[in-house]
C-alpha cells in the first residue's frame, strides 16, 4: 500500500489511496473482493469507502456495488483545490508579515545555484538591470541579458574582461586584468529594478563553496548599485587622467545617462 504514498500529499490516508487506486483498475466491485484487490481488511474496507465517498472520490452504483470518480476528473478537482489553497496561503503570507522595510541578507552556495539565482532575476526584470561580470559569467548570462534589452529593460552592462560590446550601455572595467588577483576571484554584481540583489566573490579554487550574498534590503541594494554607478566613472576617469585621452561623444552620452540615473 506503499506504492501511493504520494497521494497522502494530496489528502488521500494510506488506505484511502490504495483502495482508490484498486478501484480505478477493477469497477464496479463490491467491498470483498475490493478487500482482496486492494490489501485492506475486510473489517476496515467499508469505512474506508464511506470515507472516499464522502469525499466525492468513490460512488456506489450498484448495491454494494462501487466505483471511483473517473480520473482526469478527480485531478481536476484536486488541482482547484490546491491553487484555491495556495491562493489563500499567499494572503494569509501577505496579512502576516511585517509590515517594515527590513529584509535580511540571504547567502548562496554553489556556482549554478548562484547563475540560477542570476538568470531569474534577469527574466524577472522589468525596468533595469545594473550587472558587473566577468567572462566566464557572461557567457553563461548574456543571451538572457540581451533577451531582457530586446523587451525593453535598460541594461547598465560593466565588463570584467575584453568582450564585445551588446548592449547600449556598456564599458569595460579598466582593472579587470589585476583584479581578480587583487580580490582573490571573480566578483557578480546583478541588481534588478531596484528591488534585488545579487553581490559577492567567486573565490579562485574555490567556486562552488563559495557564498553570495541575495537579498531584497533596500540599504542594501542602494549601496550597491550605486558602487555600479561610479564603476562607470571610474572608467571615464581612468581614460581621462591616466590614458590622458579625451572621452568620445558616445562616452559622454553614457556619463550623461549614468548621472541622472539616480
Amino acid at each position: 500500500m506503499d506504492t501511493y504514498s504520494n497521494l497522502k500529499e494530496l489528502g488521500f490516508s494510506q488506505y484511502e489511496a490504495a483502495c482508490y487506486m484498486a478501484l480505478v483498475g477493477n469497477h464496479p466491485i463490491n467491498g470483498s473482493q475490493l478487500s482482496k484487490i486492494s490489501g485492506i481488511a475486510r473489517s476496515r474496507i467499508y469505512d474506508v469507502l464511506r470515507s472516499l465517498i464522502a469525499k466525492g472520490y468513490v460512488i456506489e452504483v450498484n448495491s454494494g456495488q462501487y466505483a471511483p470518480l473517473p480520473s482526469d476528473e478527480l485531478v481536476r478537482r484536486l488541482k482547484r483545490n490546491f491553487d484555491g489553497n495556495i491562493e489563500i496561503f499567499e494572503e494569509q503570507i501577505v496579512n502576516a508579515t511585517q509590515k517594515d522595510d527590513f529584509e535580511f541578507v540571504w547567502t548562496i552556495t554553489g556556482y549554478e545555484n548562484v547563475m540560477e539565482k542570476a538568470l531569474e532575476m534577469i527574466k524577472k526584470a522589468k525596468e533595469e538591470i545594473y550587472i558587473r561580470l566577468f567572462p566566464k559569467a557572461g557567457r553563461y548570462l548574456d543571451e538572457h541579458l540581451i533577451a531582457a534589452d530586446k523587451r525593453g529593460v535598460e541594461i547598465r552592462y560593466i565588463a570584467m574582461g575584453k568582450t564585445p560590446k551588446k548592449f547600449d550601455i556598456q564599458v569595460m572595467h579598466p582593472d579587470h586584468e589585476h583584479l581578480q588577483q587583487i580580490i582573490g576571484g571573480r566578483s557578480i554584481e546583478v541588481i534588478t529594478d531596484k528591488k534585488e540583489a545579487l553581490v559577492g566573490i567567486f573565490e579562485t579554487d574555490n567556486e562552488d563553496s563559495s557564498s553570495i550574498n541575495w537579498t531584497r534590503n533596500q540599504w542594501f541594494i542602494v549601496a550597491n548599485r550605486d558602487s555600479l554607478r561610479h564603476d562607470f566613472y571610474h572608467c571615464f576617469l581612468e581614460k581621462i587622467l591616466d590614458q590622458h585621452q579625451e572621452l568620445t561623444d558616445d562616452e559622454k552620452r553614457i556619463y550623461k545617462i549614468i548621472k541622472e540615473d539616480n
